[in-house]
């Protein structure tokens, strides 16, 4: 085994290599952007060395400077964890000539599976099945627009390159195509460097249903059984589990050994995944499955294997890439229960998932042990950057069965606290509380079928969360009153209860709640506190404070809520949900001027990518004005009104901020 281990990634992914490798003894290194000067993983490595400015291009996707941190360093390995180079063949042979062990398949296998065409290619004449499609070599938009017809509608344009659904665009009619084809080969060259794609046969009810799989140098293959990873949003998993939840004995097999063929099919070493599309449309007994990609690396979901069989993947890797031989045979494995895993990110389900960002003003994972696990890159304080991808953490569960384990995980979730960046938390419980999840009902569409946009975010607030946010404001001015004055805190004259000598106090509070303003007037006596808000009102009775904690009898019901004030912002967190109120002051309640029917804003910080009208042009509401690209994904930007370009303020190439006007269509 080596002593030294250069992790060239960064977030959970590099504190997750960090610790199996602590543990193996290894002298950690870890590579950071600026932006990640103070990240977890770079506290958690034994030495961190600075690759350069944030944008990956100039960090984590430099090869030769990431080869200069392993000289520097005298790292004797690099893992690259997924992600960034984990899948860039040119990386693996850099490495190899510097004289440094790479973590992960020969770079021949990396290129032979790298591309989705050519890897399919190569399946066919494996005799592995692959979904109907256009895979040739060349790239030839008018062959494309005829194998469609030929496969018929719907079908799905995929980068050739990469993975995480980027470049990837489902089509309906043939008039969508060359749109589709424009738009995924864009994406494709903005996050892999390669604009080909190819086109395939839309599985009406598709199950993605994985198999890991390992070799050594030896040539002994194995895989450690199936995950499925159906639910998803924008083609990225948000929920993966093992063992696949209704799969019989029979199709697991036939899953593992076609796994294995595949891998044979090409010269291989460490750990990968071979995805597979699986028609839910039928019965499972009947069901066919084809081949889709391989991962040469390994799979962000990779925890719920390990809980399952009883392994850390991340020691395989390192021991094999050592020249061991696989620490197991195929006939050692055996499946122990059942484990879930749900990714954890900062986006807002009710934008279009969109990536959101700023500071943890709390993050606070649910407690870890035998049954629940957390891996993550951040701590409350950290700053979510524009700069990759969104996620902040991976809660993983595991128990005796399915029922459990689904158990197990709401209770988690519920005890997982997030804000000051909106997260897809709520989301999560609410999937893990539908019928159709309890009983394996899985597939791509399952959020669409049972979580429409916006299900779990509100337009408008509960009355009761209004009247638990009056109670914690209440009683945070009481304290700050006391905390201020140093004086007597029995004093009448240091009350902050609004207390009148023969009448009620009466109070006023304004607060935004997204595009809603509220108004709340409280009448306090010494016998209660009443709230009326939108024709609609409420008694409180003895209210209290411990901590962030705030509860309160509520029209005679004991609630309790955590709310967490932060600059003129006020967090109320009740179970998975995270609520945020922003405090107006007397000049903001009453002004609307910043809410223009036509302005364009960015929905978050990016760079402006293309800008398709001028200043005068005339427009129709739904028409694309410009695009930009965040978090390595391309966003949209349409009229929302008919009308007139009257206000241009940007251009290609420009770095804006979340909300920040672009244009107005006047």
């Amino acid at each position: 085994m080596f002593r030294s281990l250069l992790i060239a990634n960064r977030g959970e992914i590099a504190c997750r290599i960090i610790r199996t490798a602590r543990r193996l003894g290894l002298r950690t290194i870890a590579v950071y952007s600026d932006a990640d000067a103070d990240a977890l993983h770079v506290r958690a490595a034994d030495i961190a060395f600075p690759l350069g400015p944030a944008p990956a291009e100039e960090s984590y996707l430099n090869i030769e400077r990431i080869l200069s941190a392993a000289k520097r360093s005298g790292a004797e390995a690099i893992h690259p964890g997924y992600g960034f180079l984990s899948e860039n063949a040119d990386f693996a042979d850099a490495c190899a000539q510097a004289g440094l062990n790479f973590v992960g398949p020969p770079a021949e296998a990396i290129r032979a599976m790298g591309l989705k065409d050519e890897a399919k290619r190569r399946m066919e004449a494996a005799g592995v099945p692959v979904v109907p499609g256009y895979h040739a070599a060349d790239f030839d938009p008018e062959t494309l627009r005829q194998t469609a017809e030929e496969i018929g509608y719907p079908i799905v344009v995929k980068a050739v390159a990469g993975g995480g659904g980027k470049g990837m665009r489902r089509v309906d009619h043939a008039r969508e195509l060359d749109t589709a084809i424009a738009a995924a080969a864009r994406e494709a060259e903005s996050s892999f460097g390669n604009s080909g794609v190819m086109i395939e046969k839309w599985i009406t009810r598709p199950r993605h249903i994985e198999v890991q799989v390992f070799a050594d140098a030896a040539g002994d293959v194995i895989h450690l059984f199936e995950r499925d990873c159906s639910i998803q949003r924008r083609h990225q998993k948000v929920l993966e589990e093992a063992p696949a939840p209704g799969i019989s004995e029979a199709l697991r097999n036939r899953l593992g050994e076609t796994a294995v063929r595949a891998v044979r099919a090409i010269d291989y070493r460490g750990a990968g995944t071979i995805e597979f599309i699986l028609d839910a449309s039928v019965s499972i007994d009947e069901a066919k499955f084809y081949f889709m990609e391989m991962n040469t690396r390994l799979q962000v979901e990779h925890p719920v294997t390990e809980a399952i069989t009883g392994t850390d993947l991340v020691e395989w890797q390192l021991r094999v890439a050592a020249g061991e031989p696989l620490p197991s045979q195929q006939s050692d494995l055996t499946i122990k229960g059942h484990s879930i895993e749900v990714r954890l990110y900062a986006e807002d389900p009710s934008r279009d998932y969109l990536p959101q960002t700023g500071q943890l003003i709390r993050f606070s994972p649910p407690d870890e042990n035998a049954m629940v696990r957390v891996e993550t890159g951040v701590t409350e304080g950290d700053v979510v950057t524009p700069f990759y991808d969104p996620m902040m953490a991976k809660l993983i569960v595991h128990e005796t069965d399915r029922p459990r384990a689904i158990e197990r995980l709401q209770e988690a979730l519920s005890s997982f606290e997030v804000a000051g960046v909106t997260s897809n938390l709520a989301l999560l419980h609410a999937i893990s509380e539908t019928p159709a999840f309890a009983a394996g009902d899985v597939q791509t569409a399952f959020l669409e079928e049972h979580l429409a946009e916006g299900a779990v975010a509100l337009s408008s607030p509960p009355l009761q969360a209004i009247a638990l946010l009056v109670a914690a404001t209440l009683t945070d001015r009481s304290a700050q009153a006391l905390c201020s004055s140093g004086e007597d805190p029995w004093s009448p004259w240091n009350a902050t209860d609004s207390f009148r000598l023969n009448e009620d106090g009466v109070d006023r509070f304004h607060w935004r709640f997204g595009e809603e303003k509220i108004e709340v007037t409280v009448h306090s006596n010494r016998s209660a506190t009443t709230l009326e808000w939108d024709e609609r009102a409420s008694v409180l009775h003895r209210i209290q404070r411990q901590g962030d904690t705030v509860s309160a009898v509520i029209d005679g019901v004991m609630l309790k809520a955590k709310v967490i004030f932060h600059a003129d912002h006020a967090y109320l967190i009740r179970g998975p949900s995270t609520l945020c109120f922003t405090a107006l002051d007397d000049q903001t309640v009453g002004d609307d001027a910043g809410a223009t029917a036509g302005a364009i804003r960015a929905p978050l910080p990016g760079l402006v990518t293309a800008v398709l009208v001028s200043d005068g042009d005339r427009v129709k509401a739904g028409q694309t004005l410009l695009r930009m690209e965040a978090m390595k994904m391309e966003h949209t930007l349409k009229a929302q009104v008919d009308g007139q370009i009257g206000e241009l303020n940007t251009e290609v190439g420009a770095q804006v901020d979340e909300g920040s006007i672009l244009l107005v269509v006047q």
